[in-house]
């Protein structure tokens, strides 16, 4: 009982200690937050990577693909049937794309993509940052009348907003062949034109009239207020550029028209070039696939390159995407499917985690470097308790002598500040877990805020395409931090507890 008496006497009645409290409690309450945030921001990357992609995928080793899908798809279903729950196949090619903007030809590396629009929103989550909300609900690779998103619709009402999407759609594709008529007799752009120019046409062009970058046989002359070619979906980050405020000015819009070239099958390849209209953008924010890849429907793309055995009319792929059921294991489903088709085979099984282990490794690594150092703030206030103690033995050597003198056993002396430690650690880490939550609770608030108060945005949603802080807390890492840092002020303790442990009450006695 004693020590518990001395020990909370300690606790209460030195301000030193209290600077050892603080210490842990800021140190506790920085790693909850970092690694809130950490997690946060890893767990948003690979949410948008895997929305983006599948959970594993069937490619083929070359660009000309492999034949015959379908029958690797039943392949596929009788070693894996009861583990997956949708299949696309699409096609993967590298491509360089072509717009004018001010006058100028601008010419961007790309990976062009065939898609099923009918199969592959089962696969893949893309859907969800699309542009028109007919498209979110069901892609098409028809061009939309209007009502593209003129604010991002994941950024709620606070998000910027972007006027280039107004108009947008047949609308605009409308005005801009209105003012490319009149051309050499106006000088302006064609969003200058007002919005009630109109071509006379009230919506989308029917299905024949749907053209291949050449007059289709249903018309004598293209006639592009009224009919598109084969829609392509862009990247925001590919259409679109930033200025230092955030603001995205389009040089592109759905309704535009693009050259797009890219290689045939076959062996050498040959550039091949065609005209597509874009129907839509999707804004995943990562800028590696914004800035990169553009969609169009599989048969087309297939068509063009001529993958398309003349014989059977059975198309070639590059890839099998598939989704598993919730909760299958990504890789034991990824074995099995590898198995069904054994070396030579031309094609290798992958999941999403294989494809993106370079950065899931970096991240990783960031975190657990980031850890070691923010854990060094509470290694420092261990030395601190250290020196503190050291203090109290110093300054207490003639009570610890007569606590000898009374009957007070070594163990029973050390006891005495290993209690003292733990108490400290046990205050500080729990003030420092409560402070932590509490900051992750309210960190969008309180970016706002130091933003108000320092007159500069602290989070820009132009730099880190988040509208807000993402923070994530795993009770096993507050765990782990609070039990770390209790641990730190316990062994802290350890070598005071030792010395005055091994005083003799008769020295100690003596001491002045």
């Amino acid at each position: 009982m004693y020590k518990l008496l001395l020990c909370v006497r300690y606790l209460r009645t030195r301000y030193i200690a209290l600077a050892s409290i603080i210490s842990v409690t800021l140190g506790v309450a920085t790693m909850i937050v970092v690694n809130a945030v950490m997690q946060g921001f890893s767990h948003e990357m690979l949410d948008r990577m895997h929305d983006i992609g599948s959970d594993i995928s069937v490619t083929g080793l070359g660009l000309d693909g492999f034949p015959d899908p379908e029958w690797h798809m039943n392949r596929i279903r009788e070693v894996a049937g009861d583990d997956i729950e949708a299949m696309t196949s699409i096609v993967v090619v590298p491509a360089a794309i072509s717009f004018q903007f001010n006058g100028q030809w601008i010419t961007r590396h790309i990976d062009l993509v065939g898609i099923d629009a009918a199969t592959h929103a089962d696969v893949s989550n893309i859907g969800r940052f699309l542009q028109h909300p007919e498209n979110r609900k069901q892609l098409s690779f028809l061009l939309r009348e209007s009502g593209y998103d003129t604010r991002d619709h994941e950024g709620g009402a606070d998000a910027k907003e972007r006027l280039g999407l107004s108009p947008a759609g047949w609308e605009y594709r409308r005005q801009r062949a209105a003012w490319n008529q009149t051309r050499p007799q106006r000088d302006v752009m064609p969003e200058d034109v007002p919005a009630a120019a109109d071509a006379g046409d009230d919506g989308a062009p029917p299905p024949d009239l749907f053209a291949a970058g050449r007059p289709p046989e249903a018309a004598n002359v293209f006639d592009p207020a009224k009919q598109q070619n084969v829609g392509v979906v862009l990247g925001m980050a590919l259409a679109s550029i930033r200025d230092k405020e955030g603001v995205a000015h389009f040089m592109i819009r759905p309704g535009d028209d693009v050259r797009i070239t890219f290689p045939t099958a076959g062996t050498p390849p040959q550039a091949m070039s065609d005209t597509f209209t874009v129907v839509d953008f999707y804004e995943s924010k990562m800028s590696d696939f914004d800035s990169k890849f553009v969609a169009m429907p599989i048969k087309k793309l297939q068509e063009l390159r001529g993958m398309i055995d003349p014989l059977t009319g059975v198309g070639n792929v590059t890839s099998i995407r598939v989704r598993l059921k919730p909760g299958r294991d990504l890789n034991d489903v990824r074995d099995k499917i590898q198995a069904a088709f054994p070396m030579p085979a031309p094609v290798r099984v992958s999941t999403w985690r294989d494809q993106q282990a370079p950065i899931l490794a970096a991240v990783e690594m960031e975190t657990v470097i980031l850890n070691i150092l923010l854990f060094m703030i509470i290694a420092v206030a261990g030395f601190g308790i250290v020196s503190t103690f050291f203090m109290i033995v110093v300054e207490k050597t003639r009570d610890i002598g007569i606590l000898k003198s009374l009957g007070a056993s070594g163990r029973g002396i050390a006891g005495i500040f290993v209690a003292y430690g733990f108490s400290l650690g046990t205050v500080g880490s729990l003030a420092g877990m409560g402070l932590g939550l509490l900051f992750v609770h309210y960190i969008n608030e309180i970016a706002g805020w130091l933003g108000m108060l320092t007159g500069r945005e602290l989070f820009d949603p132009a730099v880190y395409f988040f509208h807000e802080i993402p923070t994530i807390v795993h009770p096993f890492t507050v765990s782990w931090i609070v039990g770390g840092a209790l641990v730190i002020a316990v062994l802290a303790s350890v070598l005071p507890a030792i010395r005055a442990a091994m005083l003799h009450p008769v020295e100690a006695l003596r001491h002045e």
